[in-house]
């Protein structure tokens, strides 16, 4: 007997770009209490200067970015230049900015991010934030 094994789909993989290490903490849990499995169950990568997001992103598959902007080694949006030059196969990219002027909100937006949620926010605004940005309707 030929046994074929249906594979599960694969989990999305997560890379929170965050120096601060609360704030990555905070993303974590937020992450395990999504309404949306595929967000809920996704593998979380954390890097907290833009040369470790960068050997995160060579090292495999990421499907979403969270990314800071201000970070100890340069700007955020520098690393989201990078990855949407990638073109259509990159990941989705959700900026989290403690600003909120909205000259950041715009340089975002014409770097071409695919979303921006200013900092602190609340749970809801992050999940509505993230399914606006990656598609994931909670199906």
């Amino acid at each position: 007997m030929v046994r074929l094994d249906m594979a599960a789909p694969e989990r999305w993989r997560i890379l929170a770009v965050e120096d601060d290490p609360t704030n990555r903490l905070l993303l974590r849990a937020m992450l395990g209490r999504a309404p949306e499995p595929r967000l809920r169950d996704a593998v979380i990568d954390e890097a907290p200067t833009l040369a470790a997001a960068r050997r995160a992103l060579a090292d495999g598959r990421v499907d979403l970015l969270l990314l800071d902007v201000r970070l100890p080694d340069g700007d955020g949006l520098d690393l989201a230049r990078e990855v949407i030059a990638l073109g259509p196969d990159r990941p989705r990219i959700l900026v989290m900015s403690a600003s909120v002027l909205p000259a950041e909100r715009d340089a975002a937006v014409a770097a071409g991010c695919d979303g921006f949620l200013a900092k602190p926010y609340r749970a809801e605004e992050f999940f509505a934030a993230l399914r606006e940005v990656s598609g994931v309707d909670g199906a």
